[in-house]
């Protein structure tokens, strides 16, 4: 959410140095360099000059990692007392070089875009407050500093900006369609929620973000479910973070389209069906496998072997009264609370594994691990039934299907046989040849259809009798 941060010690100080250097350029009779932003939807002019690296500070508000300061959460809190700090400043620029997805490791992209200023120099210039925090730039200005570059060109913006100004303009900036670097999908997802925050109506949010609305709805909902995952996950003083959803973004998507479609007829099953989903997700199956997951039957026909300490039985939760009315409605059923059981052991375990030493200890992560592992094994089994089934179910629908084609593009053959003939323009001897394919097609599907069928079906019966009839005059 919006967080108004402390001007920096020094911001006086450098803030001087800014007013010089722009009054230089002012005053120079040379021609100016500009950078244009967009600002309240109108275009702003700023003036652009030359900065000492050593005096910018990594903007502690960029939506550019904020899901991903979670990923230390110590250091995080240390950021949000003292955000200008060389601890809080060194993270920040930690999390600049690292991969959105996983920051224990540094993204190759950051190394090309270092090599590309080293060797080219910066082509377009950064943005900063006039007291030195960058609004835009701040992964330029850390491979700047690796590149051993002493200097950064930067836009300077009002002094009269605001906190919330400076997120807007930011926000605009990283969404044009000429960005170097998208957001990563969390961050977008906490963009949006506050765009949200600060009054904005769906349909503006979704065309700052160049999405459908229905698109932006469904990114909220993934949202709420991800805070949801966090907080259940908690255990003593370790969590999930939302760096461990990065690379989820298809699956859950896919989640939230069949999620909705099954709620609308069977709202426990439809929670059954997250819930499941969620575990396999949490235990980082591939998107093609978690399919097989189809509804809320899944755990009950296909999941067995699970680990002892995820076998504990949920009973159906106590109602849950209407504050002002005094009537209460009934809790989760027994079915809903056992699935949900079974992902708030999988999200405690997994956030026992990735717990630091100093909070979890050896025996315990091992422990986790082991029952981690168990939960693996045995979806890994569900799912493979689950996909042997469905392959079984396809391949029975198949030739019904191939039939349904073959009678729409039959249907299609009579409208443009018409259409033909009205214009004159039919080859008939073509016609005729496609026919004859057609008889001895519609043989070749009544020998097969007719074997092993003592009573055949309306349709089976016709075309028997077709082929036959067929037979007789060939």
């Amino acid at each position: 959410m919006l967080q108004d941060y402390p001007l920096p010690a020094k911001a006086a100080e450098f803030g001087q140095l800014i007013k010089k250097r722009l009054e230089e350029a002012r005053d120079s009779g040379r021609a100016r360099e500009t950078a244009t932003v967009e600002w309240n939807k109108q275009p702003l002019h700023v003036d652009v000059v030359d900065l000492p690296l050593s005096g910018l500070y990594f903007n502690p508000a960029t939506h550019r990692i904020r899901a991903q300061r979670t990923h230390d959460p110590e250091r995080d809190k240390k950021l949000d007392r003292d955000p200008y700090s060389d601890e809080a400043q060194d993270y920040l620029k930690f999390l600049l070089q690292a991969e959105p997805s996983n920051p224990e490791r540094r993204d190759p992209d950051f190394d090309k875009l270092k090599e590309d200023l080293k060797e080219f120099g910066q082509n377009d210039p950064g943005l900063i407050t006039c007291h030195g925090i960058l609004v835009n730039g701040n992964t330029r200005a850390a491979a700047l500093r690796e590149a051993g570059k002493q200097s950064m060109r930067v836009g300077v913006l009002p002094e009269s900006f605001t906190w919330a100004d400076i997120n807007a303009v930011e926000l605009s900036l990283q969404l044009r369609d000429d960005h170097r670097r998208e957001y990563s999908y969390i961050n977008r997802l906490l963009a949006m929620e506050e765009q949200a925050a600060w009054g904005r109506t769906p349909e503006e949010i979704a065309k700052e973000f160049r999405i459908r609305q229905p698109t932006y709805e469904q990114d909220r909902w993934i949202l709420g479910v991800i805070r949801d995952q966090i907080a259940r996950s908690k255990v003593g003083s370790s969590s999930l973070r939302m760096v461990d959803f990065e690379d989820q973004q298809e699956k859950l998507k896919e989640l939230h389209r069949a999620y909705k479609s099954l709620s609308s007829a069977d709202p426990d099953r439809a929670e059954i069906f997250k819930e499941t989903r969620m575990a396999a997700i949490l235990l980082e199956f591939s998107k093609t496998d978690i399919r097989f997951i189809e509804d809320g039957g899944f755990r009950d026909t296909y999941l067995r072997d699970l680990p002892a300490a995820l076998e504990a039985k949920a009973e159906e939760g106590d109602a849950v009264a209407v504050p002002g009315l005094g009537v209460s409605i009934p809790g989760a059923s027994a079915a809903v609370a056992a699935a949900r059981g079974l992902t708030d052991q999988l999200l405690k375990t997994k956030a026992r594994i990735k717990a630091s030493a100093s909070i979890v200890s050896d025996e315990e992560k091992a422990e986790s691990k082991k029952i981690f592992k168990g939960a693996e094994s045995a979806f890994e089994d569900a799912l493979d039934a689950a996909g042997r089934e469905m392959r079984v179910r396809k391949r029975k629908q198949q030739a019904p299907a191939r039939l349904a084609d073959a009678c729409a593009a039959i249907e299609q053959c009579v409208v443009e046989l018409v259409q033909a003939r009205a214009s004159r323009a039919l080859d008939e001897d073509a016609f005729d040849e496609a026919v004859v394919r057609l008889r001895g097609s519609i043989k070749k599907l009544a020998q097969q259809a007719g074997r092993g069928i003592s009573q055949p079906g309306d349709g089976v019966a016709w075309l028997l009798d077709a082929a036959a009839a067929a037979e007789g005059t060939s």
